[in-house]
Parts: C-alpha cells; structure tokens; sequence
C-alpha cells in the first residue's frame, strides 16, 4: 500500500491532467482490514480535495466492504471478469469465475456502477471473446474496459503472442456490437497492440485510459490528447459537456503519465455530442 501522502500526490497529477476519475489499485485476492481502511481514508481525502470520482480495484469484495465504499463516496468498483467462464481456470487457480461474478453483483446490489471488462491475448478462442462480452451484457455492466496481453518475461504467458492491430480493432468492434449501451473503454495494451491503428479504436470505443498501467509504461497524455482530436472526436467532462481546456495545448509534451488516471467519456464523436 502505497504512503497517504503518494496516494494525494498521484490524485493531484490526475486532477491537472483534466481526469474525470481517479482509481485506486491494490494487488492480492481480497483487501484485508488494514489495507481496507486506508483506503477509505484515502478516498475521503480525495473527494474532499478534487471533484475526480473515485474508482477502486480491490480484488473480490463482501456485501460488507461494497457498503462501506459506497458511504465513503467510491464512484465505481472495477473488477474484470477477465476472460470467458471457461478459460478462466487455465488462467487463474486462486479463485474461479463464480467469485468474480459474485463480487460484481455485490457492487451493483450497493448501488456503485460497475466496471468490468477482460484481458484478450490469454490464450483465449473467439468464442471465449465471445462469451465474456455476453456474459457482460447479461450481468448489465455498465463500463467495460478492453485490455490487451502485454507478455512480461518471466510472468507465465511471456510467449503468448495472438494478438495483432487488426485482430485488436476487430474485438473492440465485436464489443460495441455486442454492448451497444454500455462505455466501451480501450485499457492496457492499446499502444503496444493497436500501434498504428489506435485511432481508429476510437470509432467503436467511448472512451480510452490514459496514463501508466499497472505494470508497464502507457503513452505520454499529451500524444492521447492530439489523436483524439486529430480524429475530430472531442473530450467530455465526466458530466458529459464538453471540455473547455485544450489540453494539446495545457499540458507540455513531456507531462509525467501519472499513474492510471483514465479520463472518462474521453472520446465521444462531435455527431453523438
């Protein structure tokens, strides 16, 4: 768990890139009471500092912890699904899929929007991409996050490599198809897989996250910034107005990532505004 003070010190970054929300990320199967509470400490202090909305990923949560973050002011609970039920055990033996699912239905019964999505580039087939983006409409999720394997040598998938800028776009079209009501948000991977086809990701998704992942480097924010408006799409403020501040223009072209502060709906075309 990270200091009080680096945890105000990254919201502060978030908030002068004109974020709309700012999450909060912790490592292991659950929180434990300790680690808990810091967190919602450190939610309260947020809210009482910025206007971002507070998003938390913090592994399988209880009615009893959705309850407490809700009256802390946690916006949303991040908490992918990953990928299909039936890949899921070669992929993860700590837990199953029920539990994931479970966790998400205790989000949503405590009244947090939910934001859940999956990894693609697994190992996975394309009924498994298939069945997780139904499986996501079915449960009603409201924000899906689309992230793309990046292969860390020394991690177990190192030399999984399925993924190309064609079959990346291709999924995040299936996405939007398949969930036409739901935010579509293109997450970890999109610079390393989409490359050059990045903006067109734009098209099916609504928004994109922008800053530094969770282990690896995103792309400077200022570049995101220039290719959503060289695609003529424009930045909304979490509310949904358009956003006033040219941030091409704000931000200098060698602002600090931060550290995983999406900005959200980031990519709404002018004919949808």
């Amino acid at each position: 768990m990270l200091a009080r003070e680096r945890i105000l010190a990254a919201a502060e970054r978030a908030a002068a890139l004109k974020a709309g929300t700012f999450c909060l990320v912790i490592s292991g199967r659950a929180p434990g009471e300790r680690v808990f509470e810091k967190v919602l400490d450190a939610v309260r202090e947020i809210r009482a500092r910025h206007t971002l909305k507070i998003c938390v990923c913090l592994g399988l949560l209880n009615d009893d912890h959705t309850r407490r973050l809700a009256e802390a002011g946690v916006e949303t609970v991040n908490h992918n699904l990953n990928t299909s039920e039936r890949h899921y055990g070669t992929i993860c033996t700590t837990h199953t899929f029920a539990d994931r699912v479970a966790t998400v239905r205790s989000v949503q019964a405590a009244s947090i929007k939910t934001c859940s999505g999956g990894i693609v580039g697994m190992g996975e087939s394309d009924d498994d991409v298939i069945d997780l983006a139904l499986t996501l409409r079915e449960m009603a999720v409201r924000s899906v996050p689309v992230n793309f394997l990046i292969p860390i040598p020394g991690t177990p998938l190192e030399a999984t490599a399925q993924l190309d800028p064609r079959r990346c776009l291709r999924v995040l079209c299936l996405f939007r198809f398949l969930l036409p009501s739901q935010e579509i948000r293109i997450a970890g991977g999109r610079e390393v897989h989409l490359r050059s086809l990045q903006p067109l990701g734009l098209y099916p998704a609504n928004s994109m996250f922008v800053g530094d992942y969770l282990t690896t480097p995103g792309q400077a924010p200022r570049a995101d910034f220039e290719m959503i408006r060289d695609m003529g799409f424009v930045l909304e403020t979490p509310d949904g107005a358009p956003l006033e501040v040219d941030l091409t223009v704000a931000l200098p072209p060698d602002a600090p990532s931060g550290a995983y502060s999406p900005i959200g709906p980031t990519a709404a075309s002018a004919g949808r505004l």
